[in-house]
């Protein structure tokens, strides 16, 4: 998993205190996981690639925003979603530009094959926002579990509790993003389905 982990604590502090080399190390350090997310929420790999380069800027940037060390990773999502977004409403604003008889049959099946992507993409961003609502506590566990792939075991020692503490955390978070995206899915217009 060490291709996975997040920098610690110690970096984060170091890097919201100014210290340069603390910043690399972070950005650096931060790259494979922004990288991974940004792939997994963009439409296409181009926008994936300049969506976690944004990112990262953002981070080298603002790291002093950051309100809490142990948010990166949820703060990084966050930038990264909203980035793809961003990225997905150019590209539809680009496309209503273009007058129906320029497109052909073949570029016609691709869009709606990239429509299909954004609207996946945008259910992978309403996941990120549920996570992103979490208390902390919860967040923390659901992150290492579920997102970064640690073992229940790993992610009660790495945060100091039981691993029946650990399971509780872990059970309420889920069915916590679950009700969120129940409810975000029965308030959207036409009563769940987003198409």
């Amino acid at each position: 998993m060490s291709g996975t982990a997040w920098p610690g604590d110690r970096l984060v502090v170091a890097a919201q205190r100014g210290d340069v080399d603390a910043i690399a190390a972070l950005v650096s350090g931060s790259h494979p996981n922004v990288r991974r997310f940004a792939h997994a929420l963009c439409a296409t790999p181009e926008d994936a690639e300049d969506a976690a380069q944004e990112a990262l800027i953002i981070l080298y940037r603002k790291i002093g925003m950051l309100r809490a060390s142990g948010a990166l990773a949820s703060w990084m999502f966050r930038i990264v979603r909203n980035e793809c977004l961003r990225r997905a409403r150019t590209a539809a604003r680009a496309r209503a530009v273009l007058p129906d008889t320029a497109l052909d049959t073949a570029v016609e099946t691709a869009v709606e094959s990239a429509e299909d992507e954004v609207l996946r993409r945008l259910e992978a961003g309403r996941v990120a926002a549920a996570v992103a609502a979490l208390p902390p506590e919860q967040r923390r566990v659901l992150v290492m579990r579920d997102l970064q792939g640690h073992s229940g075991r790993a992610v009660a020692h790495a945060l100091g509790l039981s691993t029946a503490a650990m399971k509780s955390r872990l059970h309420r978070a889920r069915a916590a993003v679950q009700q969120t995206l129940r409810t975000t899915s029965d308030a959207a217009p036409g009563g769940g389905d987003v198409r």
